[in-house]
Parts: C-alpha cells; sequence; structure tokens
C-alpha cells in the first residue's frame, strides 16, 4: 500500500510563490499588451463626422475649431470634455458625442436659435428660445427683426417668458415691442418699435397685464380728446394705481379713465 506522504511545508510555500508569480507574470503581459493595443496609432481620433444643425457653423470649421482640443485616442478620449468642446464652438447650444470604430468620432449638433438681441446695442449676445443667453455674431442673423431684451445677470427666462405675455396684447393695437428691460429694482419697461416708452413698474403678470389692457382699451379715446391718434404716443406710465400718464407729441396730461356703467 502507497501512501503520499505531505509536502514539506516550505516546499508548499515555494510551489504557492511560483505559481502566484506565473501568474502575475501573465497578468502583466495581458496588461501590457492591452495597453500598448489601445495605445496603438491607428486608433488616434483621425476625423469627425458632424450632423444635426449646422446652419452657422460647417464641418470643417467644427473640425478645426474642436479637433485641437481632444486629448486621447478611440479609448481614451473623455466624451465629455469632448462634448464641451464642440458646445463653445458659436452657435452650437448642446452636442452628443459618440465613438466610431476605430478611430472616428460622430457628433449631431442642436444649434441656438434666436428669438431676441441681449444686453446693450454693442453686445454680442443674443437669447435662444429656451431663454439662454449665448454669445456670436450678431451681424449673422438679421438684427432689424429681433427685438431687443435687457436685465440682471440670470433673468433671461423670466425676460422671455414677460415678452411672449406681453407682446400678444400689444400687437393686437399693432404695438409692436422693440425692447423689453427688467430693472434692477424689478420694475419693467418697454419700448415700442414707434418709440414710445412705457413704464410699467413691478408685479406679477396678471397684474401688469390688467394694466396693459386697461391702457390699450382706453388709449383711443384718450388721444382722441386731445385731436390725436395712438401713433402720437411718445410714453406712457402705467405705474399709476387709478389710471395712467401720457406724453402725446404737443400734449401732456395724466388721465383717469372713467370707470362705464354698468
Amino acid at each position: 500500500m502507497n501512501t503520499t506522504m505531505p509536502l514539506p511545508l516550505d516546499v508548499r510555500l515555494m510551489n504557492m510563490t511560483t505559481a502566484l508569480l506565473m501568474v502575475a507574470l501573465v497578468l502583466l503581459g495581458a496588461t501590457s499588451g492591452a495597453w500598448w493595443f489601445i495605445r496603438h496609432p491607428m486608433f488616434a481620433i483621425e476625423s469627425i463626422s458632424v450632423h444635426g444643425e449646422v446652419g452657422h457653423n460647417n464641418a470643417v470649421t467644427l473640425r478645426a475649431n474642436v479637433m485641437p482640443q481632444l486629448e486621447g485616442n478611440f479609448f481614451t478620449l473623455d466624451l465629455a470634455q469632448a462634448r464641451e468642446a464642440f458646445e463653445d464652438v458659436p452657435w452650437v447650444r448642446a452636442a452628443v458625442v459618440q465613438r466610431d470604430f476605430p478611430n472616428k468620432l460622430r457628433a449631431a449638433l442642436l444649434e441656438h436659435r434666436p428669438i431676441a438681441l441681449w444686453g446693450e446695442e454693442d453686445a454680442n449676445t443674443m437669447v435662444n428660445e429656451q431663454g439662454q443667453v449665448f454669445e456670436a455674431n450678431v451681424q449673422d442673423v438679421d438684427v432689424e427683426q429681433l427685438p431687443r431684451m435687457k436685465g440682471p445677470e440670470g433673468m433671461s427666462s423670466d425676460v422671455l417668458q414677460m415678452y411672449r405675455f406681453l407682446s400678444p396684447m400689444l400687437n393686437s393695437v399693432d404695438m409692436a415691442i422693440e425692447q423689453i428691460e427688467l430693472t434692477t429694482r424689478g420694475n419693467w419697461r418697454v419700448v415700442l418699435q414707434g418709440g414710445a416708452h412705457i413704464e410699467l413698474g413691478r408685479g406679477t403678470e396678471a397684474e401688469l397685464g390688467a394694466n396693459v389692457q386697461r391702457f390699450i382699451k382706453t388709449l383711443s379715446q384718450v388721444t382722441s380728446r386731445y385731436g390725436r391718434t395712438p401713433t402720437a404716443l411718445l410714453a406712457a406710465d402705467l405705474r399709476h394705481k387709478d389710471g395712467y400718464a401720457l406724453r402725446l407729441r404737443g400734449v401732456s396730461t395724466i388721465d383717469t379713465p372713467t370707470k362705464q356703467k354698468p
């Protein structure tokens, strides 16, 4: 009968150490091979395909602006950093960037759609349909067709919302808004396309809307008393509790509309 004697402890330890070293060598070799593979020049980003909205940028200029900012290859490139590089390009509002094996990127873009100019006349800033302020060359758009908006930093969406609220009321009597402003003290001001200035003061949409409705409903009646039409309007102050002040060409008055009998 054969009996197997257990190996001495030092021999077993040596065998385990040898096995571990072999495993470590295999892992090191595999890791080195993988690292060499992913760092191979064939995976360096060579081209970018651009899709989506590119009305203000073409693929050539986009690649020229973005490629120098990319770091890494197909495997190591930070897609979030690549997306930010695209979104730093003027007119680009949002970008989705994906890898295209083995050495390409695909980018789908959305552009800013300006709805108004923002800030002072010498500023290259606009407001998009989402109420975001962005910077781009205003000469790329028809500035004559865009109103101007002003307000404190971070309040562009509120200004756009008020513009959308007031415009239908004033447009109904041919008083298109050329400029709307929210002051740092919370007062609203409007300049009409004819140049007339309207002080709206503070308040909610409902409160300001009620004042504007009262104004446009009685304006023709008030101006006719002085032999004028609404086109003679130079300025109006709607901040009075029960009326409004008007300044007409050649006439200045404060009017309190007469309540109509039921």
